[in-house]
């Protein structure tokens, strides 16, 4: 029964993210706002909302270490995603079609990263509140870099013309799909978390590396199918743009989870080891930067080599984890 309801609500979860993916689409070529806009921002968002909410159900269960794993393996797996998606393009790799302006979201995620894992490790125990200082640091620093993202990329003074728009859904049909598509997330997620963790608990395996393998692959399915439904329409800035948009709301959504932690600092009752985590997601967010600015063709026989070296790390990093029992 577990196996049922994990694969069913799965199915749902991916079926309303390809309709995001499509809505989504739709609104940047609607408002005249650039897809990686939509992607780093909206989209990201909405996709990463069960991250979010696995966040928050850990944290009810005095689970933090899951929590924290859940997020910190999710940026993790987002660059495995984008190492695969580069990959598969056999004609011409991802990486090389997008704006190089996605470096500044994936710098935003970079930085982010850094200043979590930073405040894992030091243990600045200053509150604001129940909040600690830490959290608001890093969400302000999130809003700052949306601030950013938004003022280097204007809408067009021009909007689109109609024939231009032609087989495009209008805009208010577009936000009530992308509205529905997100609810259906919403409703679904609990039951795929839920279904996840008990066959993970079957396995065996720690609640820390149950949070960053299994739930944080869970929950990364939106931006699976988001990001695979992009691509298929040929929206390769919104693609990229979820994957490196979601690594720094998972940043962000982890400094928001202090509000409803009131046991004390939240990034302080994270484990130190999953500083390792955060590490990780750091360095292979920074190889798929590497690849967006990097405009040369760099060919292994038929195998892109930045793109190889993202799945290979990942695939390291998690052995590391496993072997280590972090959590």
């Amino acid at each position: 029964m577990t196996w049922l309801v994990f694969l069913a609500s799965a199915a749902v979860l991916v079926f309303a993210a390809t309709k995001l993916a499509e809505s989504g689409d739709a609104i940047a070529a609607r408002t005249g706002l650039s897809q990686m806009f939509v992607g780093t921002l909206l989209l990201a968002a909405a996709t990463s909302l069960p991250e979010f909410l696995t966040t928050i159900n850990s944290l009810s269960q005095g689970v933090p270490d899951m929590a924290a794993g859940n997020l910190l393996g999710s940026s993790m797996f987002n660059m495995f995603l984008l190492g695969v998606l580069d990959l598969l393009g056999r004609q011409a790799r991802i990486l090389r079609r997008v704006a190089t302006r996605h470096a500044l979201s994936a710098g935003l995620a970079i930085a982010l990263t850094t200043l979590v894992v930073f405040f894992i490790l030091a243990g600045i125990d200053i509150h604001i509140g129940w909040v600690g200082l830490d959290s608001l640091l890093v969400v302000a620093l999130y809003i700052a870099g949306v601030w950013l993202i938004r003022s280097n990329n204007p809408v067009p003074s021009e909007p689109p013309t109609e024939p231009e728009l032609e087989g495009v859904p209008s805009l208010p049909r577009a936000l009530i799909s992308f509205a529905l598509a997100t609810g259906a997330m919403l409703l679904v997620t609990p039951w795929l978390v839920r279904s996840g963790r008990e066959i993970a608990e079957i396995t065996g395996l720690g609640a820390g590396f149950i949070g960053t393998a299994l739930l944080a692959i869970v929950t990364s399915l939106p931006e699976v199918a988001t990001s695979i439904a992009a691509v298929r329409l040929g929206a390769y800035d919104l693609a990229v743009g979820n994957l490196f948009g979601s690594n720094a709301f998972n940043m962000f959504a982890l400094g928001l989870a202090d509000v409803f932690y009131t046991q004390g600092r939240f990034l302080g009752a994270i484990a130190p080891e999953f500083a390792l985590v955060g590490l990780l997601g750091l360095l292979l967010t920074s190889l798929g930067l590497i690849g967006n600015l990097t405009r040369l063709e760099r060919r292994l026989l038929f195998v892109e080599v930045d793109a190889l070296a993202i799945i290979l790390l990942y695939f390291a990093g998690m052995w590391f984890l496993f072997s280590r029992g972090i959590g």
